[in-house]
């Protein structure tokens, strides 16, 4: 029998293997194993880390601008990358947005350009609980995480009459613990992590090195001055940059899709 891998489950990993090699069947493990560790990053994330595996997908122009001034964004990039994009928040676990995008998009972040088995659930970073009873994040029929950090027992109680679960993890400074958020994430079982967001909570989990891996796509046109990616500077000197390492490039219609890893984060 070959297998390709090594269950890394601790409660489970080698008994299958030690069952098999006691009834006098040889074992032959290795394999295809990158290949099939690169299939179940996520799962091997958590089981390892204790923490989802952490994909950021945004999408700008390309000079870098992911909406203008104004704060219009759609669209910037094509029907193809749009879709693309929900392919990928359809293998995800959850979808991770922050209160300012529900407030001023009023998101589905819901998997509806290709077809799912299952919606993924809604994580929101909603600090002060502010998100709307009627926000379209609850139209879905999926499980909703909100972390908070400011104790308010009547919209709590509120956002979990609508189904909601709602988790206060306050930091030193009044506002959510990502780290801590990651932490817990990866304890209701949640392998992949794709992020929606706007470039605040992107630079704070930027910041915080809790992103593993930047999904971009880049449209072929020019925007100028406008709002980022990630707002997690300025640097001082550019040692301090983020090194990422380029995973794939692909064009997706007539887009450009660049997933790059921080450099060194899927050795684990």
């Amino acid at each position: 029998m070959v297998a390709s891998i090594a269950d890394p489950n601790p409660l489970v990993s080698g008994q299958g293997f030690a069952r098999l090699r006691a009834a006098g069947i040889e074992v032959e493990v290795g394999p295809g194993a990158a290949e099939s560790r690169e299939l179940n990053i996520g799962f091997f994330s958590r089981m390892i880390r204790k923490t989802p595996w952490v994909r950021m997908k945004m999408a700008a122009s390309l000079d870098g601008t992911t909406a203008l001034p104004t704060g219009q964004s759609q669209w910037i990039t094509s029907p193809e990358a749009r879709a693309d994009g929900h392919a990928w928040r359809a293998r995800s676990c959850a979808v991770l947005t922050g209160i300012g995008t529900v407030l001023a998009d009023n998101p589905r972040l819901d998997v509806r350009a290709v077809a799912t088995p299952r919606q993924p659930q809604i994580v929101v970073v909603d600090s002060h609980l502010q998100t709307p009873l009627d926000a379209h994040l609850f139209i879905a029929d999926r499980a909703c995480i909100i972390y908070a950090a400011g104790q308010n027992d009547a919209k709590k109680a509120a956002l979990e009459a609508r189904g909601a679960t709602v988790v206060m993890l306050p930091d030193s400074s009044g506002k959510v613990d990502l780290a801590a958020m990651m932490q817990d994430l990866g304890r209701r079982e949640i392998n992949e992590l794709h992020i929606e967001a706007g470039s605040k909570l992107n630079g704070s989990l930027t910041r915080a090195g809790l992103v593993d891996e930047f999904l971009i796509y880049l449209a072929p046109k020019l925007l100028g001055p406008g709002q980022g990616m990630a707002a997690f500077g300025p640097l001082q000197a550019l040692s301090e940059a983020l090194e990422l390492q380029f995973h794939s490039t692909d064009s997706i219609g007539p887009d450009l899709r660049i997933i790059a890893r921080v450099a060194g984060r899927d050795q684990f």
